[in-house]
C-alpha cells in the first residue's frame, strides 16, 4: 500500500526548490557570464558561450591578476590564522579564569560592535601611515586583528566546554598554554572551523580598508582589481564577472569542503 504524502509537505519540497533555485541563479549567471561577450551579457544571455578563452586572455593582459590573487591569498591566510589565535585564547580565558569583572568587560567589547569602521577609518589611516605600515600585510590585518564578534563567539561555544577537562590537565601539571594547545583545541576543532570560515570570508571580502591603505598597484588585493575594472568609460562584463568567478571561488571550495565543521562549529558542539 503506497503511503499518502500529506499536501504540505508537498507544498513546503515545492517551495524549498524554488527558493534554491533563485538562491543559485547568480552564481549561474555569474559563471555564464564568464563565458560570454559583453555584448551578450547586456542583451541578457544567460546560457554558456564559447568566449571563456578569450575573456581570460584579456584579462591577463589588461590587469596583474595573479600578484592581487596572491596579496589577497597572503594577506588573508596570515590575517585568519592571527586572528583566530588571538580571539580564541580570549574567549578561552573568559570562559575558564574566574573574575568578578569579566562580564562587564564582555559587555564593553560587545558595546563596541555598535561603532562603524568608517567612524575610526581616518584616525586609524593617520597612526598607520606616521608607522609606515601603508601597503603592508601589517597594515591590513591589524584593524581586524582581534574583533568582539570572534571573541564572543569563542566564549559563548567554550560554555559547553567541560572545565573537568581543565582541572584535570592541572592536576597533572600541564601549563595554561598547554591546556588551550593540548587539549582546548582538539576538543574545540568544530568551533574553530566555523570561525576560519567567517574569518576568512571577512578578510578575503575586505574593500574599504583594503582601498585606503593598499596605495600602490602591486599591493592591491582582488576586490580592488575587481573594482578597477569597471573604473573606464566602458565595462567588458564578460572580462569582468570571470575575475568576480575566480574571486568568489577560493570562498566558495573553503565552504563547501568545510560546511560539516561549520554547521557543527556554529550549532557549539564539542566532539
Amino acid at each position: 500500500m503506497k503511503k499518502h504524502i500529506p499536501l504540505s509537505t508537498i507544498i513546503m519540497h515545492i517551495f524549498i526548490i524554488i527558493v534554491c533555485v533563485f538562491s543559485a541563479f547568480p552564481f549561474f549567471w555569474m559563471l555564464s557570464a564568464a563565458t560570454n561577450k559583453s555584448v551578450d551579457i547586456i542583451k541578457g544571455q544567460v546560457f554558456f558561450g564559447g568566449y571563456l578563452a578569450e575573456n581570460a586572455k584579456q584579462l591577463i593582459k589588461t590587469v596583474t591578476l595573479g600578484r592581487a590573487f596572491w596579496n589577497s591569498l597572503r594577506n588573508t591566510v596570515i590575517g585568519t590564522l592571527v586572528s583566530i589565535f588571538i580571539c580564541s585564547m580570549a574567549g578561552y580565558g573568559f570562559q575558564v579564569y574566574r573574575d568578578k569583572n569579566k562580564d562587564k568587560l564582555m559587555s564593553v567589547l560587545l558595546m563596541s560592535m555598535m561603532i562603524p569602521f568608517a567612524s575610526i577609518m581616518v584616525p586609524l589611516f593617520r597612526m598607520f601611515s606616521q608607522v609606515n605600515l601603508l601597503d603592508t600585510t601589517m597594515g591590513f590585518i591589524l584593524p581586524s586583528i582581534s574583533t568582539a564578534f570572534l571573541i564572543f563567539f569563542f566564549r559563548q561555544s567554550s560554555m559547553s566546554f567541560p572545565m573537568e577537562i581543565v582541572q584535570a590537565a592541572r592536576v597533572d601539571g600541564l601549563g595554561e598554554f598547554g591546556i588551550y594547545l593540548r587539549v582546548y583545541f582538539p576538543v574545540m576543532a568544530p568551533t574553530f572551523a566555523a570561525a576560519a570560515i567567517v574569518t576568512f570570508m571577512n578578510h578575503w571580502n575586505n574593500y574599504l580598508w583594503p582601498l585606503i591603505i593598499m596605495q600602490k598597484q602591486e599591493s592591491q588585493t582582488m576586490p580592488l582589481l575587481i573594482t578597477g575594472l569597471t573604473a573606464g568609460y566602458t565595462t567588458d562584463y564578460g572580462m569582468l564577472m570571470l575575475a568576480v568567478t575566480i574571486c568568489t571561488l577560493p570562498t566558495m571550495l573553503l565552504f563547501v569542503t568545510q560546511q560539516k565543521r561549520f554547521v557543527a562549529g556554529v550549532l557549539g558542539s564539542v566532539k
